[in-house]
């Protein structure tokens, strides 16, 4: 029973990895729009979104994820689709 858990966990671990090798990118913030909630970053490729790297406009999903960020900083971040707008959905550290 315990192989069929640690074999269950490995592929939970493998699966986390992928998904993070798909959804998380490197960009620089290029301009803050604290008004309209968003945020232009010069990005290097979205895989998951089958984007080739680019300067472009986000939505954030959370207001406050602008918060600290100014521009020219780099940031590591995931991005998806969300009611159809491309939205940076979570900054790393």
């Amino acid at each position: 029973m315990k192989l069929i858990q640690l074999t269950a966990a490995a592929l939970i671990l493998t699966a986390g990895s992928a998904f993070a090798d798909t959804h998380i990118t490197n960009g620089t913030v290029t301009k803050i729009d604290t008004q309209w909630s968003k945020v232009t970053v010069d990005h290097e490729e979205l895989k998951n979104l089958d984007m080739p790297a680019m300067k472009m406009v986000f939505q954030v999903a959370e207001p406050e994820m602008l918060e600290g960020l100014s521009e020219g900083q780099s940031i590591r971040f995931a991005a998806d689709r969300v009611k159809g707008k491309l939205t940076i959905t979570e900054i790393l550290e």
